[in-house]
């Protein structure tokens, strides 16, 4: 490893250098780890969006040790990608970290520039949007939804898409229009379940999720972020199911539907009965 810096590598203070050079190590042809060798940006991508979900999750937990460590995982899959870029000749970590500075700064002009900070959240969002649209014309993107990105998931990109089409005025005005929605597709799936086939009920299922996608756009929610609490009360009142089925010394195979119903419905008046102590 001698035509590296290893002083560097073995400084428990270096840094971002640091981590450069390890990197720079990991990859080295000659001597590097041949596992770190074989990847490249499309196999380590996985990785990348798992780390961004671990970070997402440990601040959900307000787990700071964790996200601290969290963060210093994603943060190795942008070096890694700078790695691989400089190696064909693309970009390095510093045109990286350049370019991000330059859109920061082009799109606060309020901050950056002369145009006042005396605007709402709101007010910048709308200005935010439009810088945006300048940037996709100027890179010849002239579809409207033309960089939603394909990897985000299903829910998010739906929501998304939406946005982008209630731009130029492809949305519903009311609320009720998207629940009237709603049940034309609920028919459309019976309808496609009777029919048995796979394909159809597949399609249609897929398209009363992305208009119950576009219900929580018009309610202000975000779908993924419901998702994700009713999964946690999903867990929790499960495991209370699996509790108390403890106590009376049996397992979830051991009992049926009925007796778990009753343990899920004890759990569900626990916990109301938690939020709200006036509740019976």
């Amino acid at each position: 490893m001698s035509h590296f810096d290893e002083a560097l590598i073995f400084d428990p203070n270096g840094g971002m250098p640091r981590l450069l050079e390890i990197m720079r190590a990991l990859r080295d042809p000659d001597h590097g780890c041949p596992w770190d060798i074989e990847q490249d940006s499309a196999s380590i991508a996985p990785y990348t969006i798992e780390e961004a979900y671990e970070v997402a999750d440990a601040i959900e937990r307000q787990d700071w040790p964790e996200l601290e460590k969290e963060l210093g995982d994603l943060l190795l899959q942008s070096v890694y990608h700078a790695q691989i870029g400089k190696e064909r000749g693309l970009f390095d970590f510093d045109s990286i970290a350049n370019t991000i500075g330059d859109k920061m700064v082009a799109r606060h002009p309020h901050v950056f520039g002369d145009e006042s900070r005396n605007k709402s959240a709101a007010q910048q969002t709308v200005d935010w949007e439009t810088i945006k649209a300048q940037e996709r014309a100027g890179r010849a993107q002239h579809g409207v939804l033309d960089d939603v990105a394909l990897n985000l998931p299903a829910l998010t990109r739906a929501v998304k898409l939406q946005k982008r089409a209630a731009r130029v005025g492809f949305d519903w005005a009311e609320t009720e229009q998207v629940l009237d929605k709603i049940r034309e597709e609920t028919q459309e799936l019976v309808e496609a379940k009777a029919l048995q086939s796979h394909e159809h009920v597949t399609e249609e299922f897929g398209d009363l999720l992305f208009v119950m996608a576009n219900l929580a756009r018009h309610l202000k929610v975000d779908p993924e972020e419901a998702l994700r609490a009713a999964n946690a009360k999903f867990t929790r009142r499960f495991r209370s199911i699996e509790a108390a089925l403890s106590e009376r010394g049996k397992s979830p195979n051991e009992s049926d539907l009925e007796e778990m119903d009753a343990l899920w419905n004890d759990a569900k008046r626990i916990e109301k009965a938690a939020r709200s102590p006036d509740v019976a």
